[in-house]
């Protein structure tokens, strides 16, 4: 049987709160313009991961602009602080970009409710190191991207059955030694690692 990626989860308790109201909450209707907008004053396409684990640093993909803006977008308004690597399925993914965290929940509020368009293209295929976008599986025929979830392949031979399914938006260039570590966490029965794996992304360049 197939790995298959899990539908995105939703956050639910345990965190400090904090005041998000500078934030501007997105709708779908304006989502695109925006983040063309975003793209071109915030050109930043280097970020690192960093973990108790050590460093993990990424490339990210300037041709897939909608998902390389509203992930510096999301870095830069401290979003990932808040969350944790919520998945490890070993020899498949290791994934972030969600946790249990009353403040994870509330900056999702904050951010707003919307899907960033498949731009999956056949350059950039779910090769081992792979960088991409977790999804909403329930009625999405386009294949739209969570804008808050990514994984990483772990997968020696990479994980070729998620092509055109999932948008690779990025590759790691350096730290899959530590993406290696995480995928080696125990889990409980859903693959959430028993101790807490907490992240804060870092934008390079």
């Amino acid at each position: 049987m197939e790995d298959e990626m899990p539908d995105v989860q939703i956050p639910s308790s345990g965190m400090e709160t904090k005041d998000l109201s500078h934030i501007k909450t997105l709708k779908q209707e304006e989502l695109m313009p925006f983040l063309e907008n975003y793209a071109a004053e915030n050109p930043e396409n280097k970020i690192q991961i960093e973990t108790e684990f050590g460093n993990i640093i990424v490339q990210l993909y300037d041709e897939t602009l909608y998902h390389r803006a509203n992930f510096i977008r999301l870095a830069k308004l401290g979003y990932f602080e808040t969350c944790l690597f919520h998945r490890v399925d070993p020899d498949f993914v290791v994934q972030a970009g969600n946790s249990d965290r009353v403040l994870t929940r509330d900056y999702r509020k904050a951010i707003g409710r919307y899907l960033i368009p498949s731009e999956y293209t056949d350059t950039y295929p779910h090769d081992y190191g792979a960088f991409a976008a977790a999804k909403y599986k329930k009625q999405n025929v386009s294949n739209a991207s969570s804008p808050f979830e990514f994984y990483i392949v772990t997968k020696k031979d990479g994980a070729h059955h998620l092509d055109g399914e999932h948008t690779v938006f990025g590759k790691v260039i350096e730290g899959m030694d530590v993406a290696e570590k995480i995928s080696a966490v125990d889990t409980d029965a859903s693959e959430w690692p028993i101790s807490n794996i907490d992240l804060k992304v870092k934008v390079l360049q």
